[in-house]
């Protein structure tokens, strides 16, 4: 079951030493794999600000210790939803220059803005390394970095061609902070291995022999609308998850493996008649 630990009054700033405790007591140890999700914002003033959070994280994992992050770009399709959300009311020229202007995927340059402050931090760090995907890619640090983002195939968003396998594989752990389980990238996971899984095309921007191009690809259909639903399914079941607080951010720590296996099972129960999304 849930497992909650008790928060503690918290200064108006909070320090790097603060945190590295903090994370620390929340779970977080020596060697492991962390994939963090996270809204900084919520954790309230911090002296050293997002720069200051990753050094706490990567304090609390030590030298051994591997963190990734997602580094999404849905910026960079006509098929996503901050794509439709841009061009709501525009009018069809608007649209069409909209399209021209998109940059090709560059995964040594291309920022993930909707990911948050501490997912660039961690992207642009020295020796941080990317993943190749136009869309859903991801970034990481440390010891086993390009062993988790190497070989994720373009045309497998969050599937077993990609970073996720591979954090399953390696027994990762899940960090939220300040966000729910509607941000779980690791339920993506499963909508790969449940049975007659719907399917839809998907169109980005990349660079093709140094020709900017459009491509187009099938892949699952991806929906998180009932993450939440899930989520919150999960927590009361006998997984393991560890709840406190981190700085001002109510904080998260969950077997990735766990997550995954048991949103097999409830997709399977819960999804029989999906179809792919509009």
């Amino acid at each position: 079951m849930m497992r909650t630990l008790h928060s503690r009054p918290q200064p108006p700033v909070i320090d790097e030493a603060t945190l590295t405790q903090e994370f620390r007591a929340l779970g977080i140890g020596p060697g492991e794999i962390l994939l963090t999700h996270s809204s900084l914002r919520s954790v309230g003033p911090v002296r050293g600000e997002s720069r200051a959070v990753v050094r706490a994280l990567r304090a609390a994992l030590g030298p051994d210790g591997t963190l990734v992050v997602p580094a999404f770009t849905p910026e960079n399709s006509d098929t996503s939803r901050a794509y439709r959300q841009r061009i709501e009311g525009c009018a069809e020229e608007q649209i069409e220059e909209l399209r021209r202007s998109m940059p090709p995927y560059d995964p040594r340059r291309t920022p993930a803005p909707s990911m948050g402050r501490l997912a660039e931090e961690v992207r642009t760090l020295p020796g941080a390394l990317r993943s190749d995907h136009p869309q859903t890619s991801f970034a990481a640090v440390g010891p086993l970095a390009r062993a988790i983002v190497s070989g994720h195939s373009p045309d497998c968003h969050l599937g077993e061609r990609s970073p996720l396998a591979r954090l399953y594989e390696e027994e990762a752990k899940v960090l939220f902070l300040g966000v729910g389980f509607s941000s779980c990238t690791a339920f993506h996971l499963a909508e790969y291995r449940v049975p007659d899984r719907p399917v839809q095309e998907y169109h980005c921007v990349v660079r093709v022999r140094g020709e900017r191009t459009w491509w187009s690809y099938t892949d699952v259909a991806l929906d998180d609308t009932d993450f939440a639903l899930l989520g919150s399914s999960f927590e009361r079941s006998a997984a393991s998850v560890t709840a406190g607080a981190v700085g001002r951010a109510a904080a998260r720590l969950f077997s990735l493996r766990d997550a995954v296996d048991y949103a097999v099972a409830w997709m399977t129960a819960h999804r029989p008649s999906r179809r792919p999304q509009a």
